[in-house]
């Protein structure tokens, strides 16, 4: 596979982004986990999560606000199934 081209400045960990698009993450995803890692840590990025529940447990309105702050376009006519696939594929 062709190498990507440089990520730019403002990913500070541009191995971990590589690997992470390898993997099939957004650009924005690959970004902000890499960014994240450089902050604070590899290891403390992946202990954070685990604070707000399963999505399955969500109200739709709920997992549309949350869709409406990280940007994800059609929600508005997502189902509940539709709108988790989009917020764990971001």
């Amino acid at each position: 596979m062709p190498r990507r081209q440089d990520p730019g400045p403002s990913v500070k960990d541009p191995e971990l982004y590589e690997r992470l698009r390898e993997d099939g993450s957004s650009k924005q995803k690959a970004a902000r986990i890499a960014n994240a890692a450089a902050a604070r840590g590899r290891s403390a990025v992946g202990r954070k999560g685990g604070r707000s529940g399963d999505y399955e447990d969500w109200t739709v309105a709920d997992l549309r606000r949350r869709a409406a702050e990280i940007g994800i376009d059609g929600r508005s006519r997502m189902r509940k199934s539709e709108l988790i696939d989009a917020l764990r594929s971001h």
